[in-house]
């Protein structure tokens, strides 16, 4: 197990997010190279790559620095995820259908085969260990869609709650995480109670948070991740009611809650775009995470570009990262900057429900994106496919990334940005706008 700090070094009372990541800068670096040499054992390579033409073929050619963030959706480590793991909560669900987890782990080896539990904490992520490994990102950023808690106290009237038992959180600090963004539809899957839990739990495993909070400021602030001769990376969280964040989750002065946006407007766009420039720095590279959009469909809405667009044009964001939608959509390079519309699930415990079957909801994309460094440009843009197989990230076949790439071509062809394979499994984008 890795190991935890005591949970008063973690108390923020008094001090903001910003000042609590500098603060625990070494904590973070201790974490990294712990995780890096586990990942120096597992060995292998980038499974399939993407480049945005006209850079510098995966090197930095000019001698600038350069910045890798490593980037994916929604995290799902609750319910049957949590099932396998060597400290299961209690199984007992609330759903129409389904009133154990254990359910979701049997579906999942009717349909792959056995899962020999408990498994260890690396086990879930699988393949994606070897690209950690290969692309050394400087900061990893995950949707993390589940409480972490004992509470039994579910929210009313949700069909579907997710919870993760604290005592696996060793499974999220084996993997290349950052940053965990909470403003998202299962947070307050048990309660006010378990969402404290949640905070507590992860600030003692070392793990930044944004977009949830007990107060109106925690919630709303940004993150910033700290990086030695190089920018800082200040992380944004949000949540749109698109996604299904209910409105009484809203954060406010007296409560505990999300960090959730009123609308998608122009009005809102310049709010939220101000209040970023106030806070941005020289040195700041800026992600905006936000939850958006339902969970089936290639469809962009017009008001999510534009509120993107702003953000980019008004607030200086850097990258949207947009979460929420079950499986990838169309990839924008606006003003040489990238917009994910919705990077598709990481990590869950689908396997063997029917439905939806055409989306291939098993794919499961990483994120890969180089920047350079002081310019922000865009380097390199990487995408590999991995599949989620016994509730663990393995190689996605051959096939699947064809279809892959001929789906994000079509979905993508409105943003103007292409897709192809190359001889060597790589897959190149490119785009009018770069």
């Amino acid at each position: 197990m890795w190991p935890l700090l005591p949970r008063e070094d973690f108390k923020l009372k008094g001090t903001s997010k910003l000042e609590f990541a500098d603060r625990h800068m070494k904590r973070r670096d201790f974490l990294k190279a712990l995780r890096h040499g586990l990942l120096l054992a597992v060995g292998g390579n980038v499974i399939c790559s993407v480049k945005v033409e006209g850079q510098a073929n995966g090197r930095n050619m000019t001698g600038q620095q350069h910045l890798t963030l490593f980037l994916c959706g929604d995290v799902m480590t609750g319910r049957g995820v949590d099932q396998i793991l060597p400290s299961p909560s209690k199984p007992g669900l609330h759903e129409a259908f389904v009133n154990n987890a254990t359910e979701y782990v049997k579906l999942a080896e009717r349909e792959n085969g056995p899962i020999a539990k408990p498994v260890d904490y690396t086990y879930i992520w699988g393949d994606a260990l070897k690209v950690w490994q290969t692309a050394k990102p400087d900061v990893g950023i995950v949707n993390l869609e589940t409480s972490v808690t004992v509470s039994d106290v579910f929210w009313p009237g949700k069909s579907i709650h997710y919870r993760m038992q604290p005592e696996n959180l060793p499974c999220l600090t084996a993997a290349s995480i950052d940053c965990c963004v909470l403003a998202n539809n299962h947070v307050l899957d048990f309660g006010y109670a378990g969402l404290t839990e949640t905070l507590a739990s992860l600030r003692r495993a070392g793990l930044p948070t944004v977009g949830a909070g007990e107060n109106i400021d925690e919630a709303s602030s940004p993150i910033r991740i700290p990086l030695q001769h190089k920018d800082n990376v200040l992380i944004f969280g949000f949540a749109d009611p698109s996604s299904g964040v209910p409105e009484s989750w809203r954060v406010d002065e007296h409560r505990a809650g999300v960090n959730l946006l009123s609308d998608l407007s122009a009005t809102t766009a310049r709010r939220v775009a101000e209040r970023i420039r106030k806070l941005k720095k020289m040195d700041d590279t800026v992600i905006a995470s936000i939850h958006w959009g339902s969970n089936w469909g290639y469809e962009v809405p017009v008001e999510q570009r534009e509120f993107a667009h702003h953000l980019i044009d008004d607030g200086g964001v850097d990258i949207i990262h947009g979460h929420s939608s079950h499986h990838s959509k169309a990839i924008e390079f606006y003003r040489g900057k990238a917009i994910i519309y919705g990077c598709g699930d990481f990590l869950n415990d689908y396997e063997g429900i029917g439905g939806y079957q055409h989306y291939r909801p098993w794919l499961s994309l990483m994120y890969l994106v180089t920047l350079s460094l002081p310019s922000r440009e865009i380097e390199r843009f990487e995408i590999v496919p991995l599949s989620v197989r016994r509730m663990r990230l393995v190689q996605a076949s051959s096939e699947d990334r064809q279809w892959l790439t001929g789906t994000l071509n079509s979905v993508s062809e409105d943003v103007s940005t292409g897709f192809r394979i190359t001889e060597a499994n790589q897959v190149l984008v490119s785009s009018a706008t770069h």
